[in-house]
């Protein structure tokens, strides 16, 4: 089950509960969309979602009332091991089978999505800044269902701190790289460290991740075998959980019109990705060794990780090389 079909869910549980009389009428903003993610440091599960607190209102009950009905609605689905509800009124889910999970999110990875479906808005970029980030934001919002236009006399005013004065003979990439993973509100700096090939350079990081991602692809053809995704073991759980979040992460920069939370997303994936080839052991099998299924789920999510990094990278404007 993924993020989207466990959001579905829950929403198709909270539609029932309104049309059998069991909670007052909810607000069809509210049964619009239903956000479920990773939990926090210290949560329970693979999953959070905080519908009952925002239903709860609307729905004349309290948020620990109408939990409860939810798990009740919910505790029969096979597809769920777990529901518990914590705190004020946090409905928390353990899936009940981590390689069909894996394999849903693997498959899921990089394609557009619905989270932004009925968004219509419209920016009027104020400064030379603004303009680079409206650009990436009607592509992110594009790409999940939203519709943003740029029109330079009306819409919603769009603005950006300046950067710093350019101390560096920067492509245009990196200086599109700059501007967008600075938050708006910051000014970004256009100098030497954007040049240098090494992992402290975030853009390096992403590219180089992604085009690690490809090699070990390829390299894996030249054994005679391919990705298939299942269980790629217990060091795959925080990549994988910033995967499971990545449509999230795009809906968020979109509304909050910031761009730097999907730039900064992506390092995050990089350096996620590469922790998970160096613990694993370098994802491919040793010493002529043939390769198991693990082998097989590993690379399978080191390639939809590298397509996420792609993807991500494309939204922003910036190419994703095979080499770096």
């Amino acid at each position: 089950m993924t993020p989207a079909e466990l959001s579905r869910t829950v929403l198709g549980a909270l539609r029932h509960a309104v049309a059998a009389g069991e909670v007052s009428a909810v607000p069809g903003e509210v049964l619009g969309r239903v956000i479920v993610a990773v939990p926090r440091p210290g949560g329970y599960g693979d999953y959070a979602c905080n519908v009952a607190l925002v239903a709860a209102g609307p729905a004349r009950v309290g948020a620990l009332a109408l939990a409860a009905l939810l798990r009740e609605r919910l505790r029969h689905d096979p597809r769920l091991a777990d529901i518990r509800v914590t705190g004020p009124g946090f409905l928390n889910f353990v899936l009940a089978d981590p390689a069909t999970y894996e394999r849903d999110l693997v498959a899921e990875a990089g394609r557009p999505g619905d989270a932004l479906a009925g968004l219509s808005v419209t920016l009027r970029p104020c400064d030379a800044r603004a303009e680079v980030l409206a650009e990436a934001l009607v592509r992110i919002a594009r790409a999940q269902g939203g519709d943003l236009h740029v029109d330079h006399r009306h819409g919603e005013p769009l603005r950006a701190a300046p950067p710093y004065e350019r101390t560096a003979p920067l492509d245009p990439e990196s200086r599109r790289w700059a501007l967008l993973h600075t938050a708006p509100a910051d000014r970004p700096r256009l100098d030497a460290p954007l040049l240098v090939q090494r992992v402290e350079n975030p853009l390096f990081l992403v590219r180089y991740a992604h085009s690690r991602a490809r090699a070990l692809v390829r390299n894996a053809a030249d054994l005679g075998y391919g990705p298939r995704a299942g269980d790629s073991g217990p060091h795959a759980a925080p990549l994988l959980a910033l995967l499971a979040e990545q449509p999230a992460v795009l809906r968020r920069a979109v509304e909050h019109r910031a761009p730097d939370r999907l730039a900064r997303r992506l390092v995050r994936v990089a350096g996620a990705l590469l922790d998970f080839h160096d613990r694993t052991g370098g994802l491919l099998p040793l010493g002529g060794l043939k390769p198991q299924a693990a082998h097989r789920a590993r690379l399978a999510l080191a390639e939809a990780a590298g397509t996420v990094l792609a993807g991500g990278l494309t939204l922003l404007g910036v190419s994703a090389p095979l080499y770096v």
